[in-house]
């Protein structure tokens, strides 16, 4: 079983649409709609993997923004849900008898972080993509393809709650990627 830090460590970002695609192919085909709609909300908000969880269809439900009090840093977050919304809502509209948005199937409450971890990877697997994959993917996801529109990393670095730019930067492999193009047709 993966513990906390071995999730985090060498967990990357999805870089490639094709690749973004995949991986909510295969949710869909090969896991749930729960653990699907949990990709597609962690992937366009950013929200950590624990936020995520605790979430309650309440918190939702017909809602286009959300503030939510982030459990890791106590700071208090607006979330964009204006272009997920149709999807999240007819989601949403297939729960019953639950008041978590990603219920576990044993009890009355949520997946735990551990089972969010397993689909992932289950997901990831079944599509070629078995390395690098955890719950932190899909935040770190998020900030990559933010920081490839916007190119703003003080915005980013803001939304992510991180102490300083190199963090942000270094969070989402862009510093190590940014090397790697310098480098390649780098010739004297």
């Amino acid at each position: 079983m993966a513990n906390k830090a071995e999730e985090i460590k060498d967990v990357q970002p999805i870089r490639t649409l094709e690749k973004l695609n995949d991986m909510k192919w295969s949710l869909k085909r090969h896991c749930s709609e729960r653990d699907y709609i949990l990709f597609l909300l962690g992937i366009n908000t950013g929200l950590r993997v624990s936020d995520l969880l605790n979430l309650k269809i309440s918190d939702i439900k017909g809602k286009k923004k959300l503030n939510v009090k982030e459990g890791k840093t106590k700071k208090a977050r607006t979330i964009h849900l204006a272009n997920i919304y149709e999807t999240l809502n007819s989601y949403i509209e297939t729960l019953e008898g639950t008041e978590w948005l990603f219920p576990s199937r044993k009890g009355n409450k949520p997946i735990s972080r551990i089972q969010a971890y397993r689909q992932l990877n289950k997901a990831a697997e079944m599509v070629d993509m078995p390395d690098g994959i955890g719950t932190h993917t899909m935040r770190k996801t998020f900030g990559y393809w933010y920081y490839k529109r916007t190119m703003n990393v003080a915005k980013l670095q803001m939304i992510l709650n991180h102490s300083h730019p190199e963090v942000t930067l270094k969070y989402i492999g862009i510093t190590d990627e940014e090397i790697e193009e310098s480098l390649t047709d780098f010739v004297l």
